[in-house]
């Protein structure tokens, strides 16, 4: 802990009380209306970007709630996403790596959706077609539109707006505590990204004030 810190066991008690009663969640969603208003769009989002990013899990991260991505070849966790066009977090959900990315989206999109009854369109990759276009329609009022990459791109390609939602995820990575997932619990490990793009959010606010003279 930095010097000018509590004991560090004072401090993931307030830590460990937020995290239970969703308050860092409200924390960071105030701060994120406060964003995009700064931006000239309204508080609530019309429409968002869903991907996921597989991380190493630490040793302290159980069997029950870790796994094997094949695709990444990443013995850990993933973190499920849902942003809005400013790369702003809507919501996320951390699952073992061997979770199916449109399983944890259907549980996901619904907890945004909730959440954001303004929400119309999202966007996806590939990885998110089948069913769940249908059960979002059907289920949720949300149309998930597929952002698909042509079978002759060649190398690194920016697909239209998948890149949002990268941005995000470059985010997470220069964060230390989020370089890999060092938490215990899920919920912990989601409440850590919420506090990451807290801070984010709070650099991007006082950028925009006016200097003082």
């Amino acid at each position: 802990m930095p010097a000018d810190f509590p004991p560090w066991d004072r401090v993931y008690a307030f830590f460990r009380r937020w995290r239970d009663h969703v308050l860092v969640r409200e924390f960071h969603d105030r701060l994120r209306g406060r964003v995009r208003e700064k931006a000239g769009r309204d508080a609530e989002p019309t429409a968002g970007v869903i991907d996921s990013q597989s991380v190493k899990a630490d040793a302290v991260v159980g069997a029950d709630s870790r796994g094997f991505d094949g695709g990444k070849l990443i013995n850990g966790r993933k973190r499920h996403v849902v942003v809005d066009t400013l790369g702003l977090l809507l919501g996320v959900m951390v699952t073992a790596a061997d979770i199916g990315d449109r399983a944890a989206a259907k549980v996901l999109l619904e907890q945004v959706a909730d959440a954001h009854h303004r929400l119309e369109l999202v966007w996806a990759d590939g990885g998110y077609t089948g069913s769940l276009v249908e059960h979002c329609l059907a289920a949720l009022a949300l149309v998930l539109a597929i952002v698909r990459r042509s079978d002759d791109m060649r190398g690194f390609v920016v697909l239209p707006k998948r890149w949002i939602v990268e941005r995000l995820f470059a985010h997470l990575m220069r964060s230390r505590r989020l370089a890999r997932d060092f938490e215990r619990r899920t919920t912990s490990a989601e409440a850590m990204v919420y506090w990451s793009m807290t801070m984010v959010m709070t650099r991007r606010l006082a950028r925009s004030r006016p200097a003082r003279v």
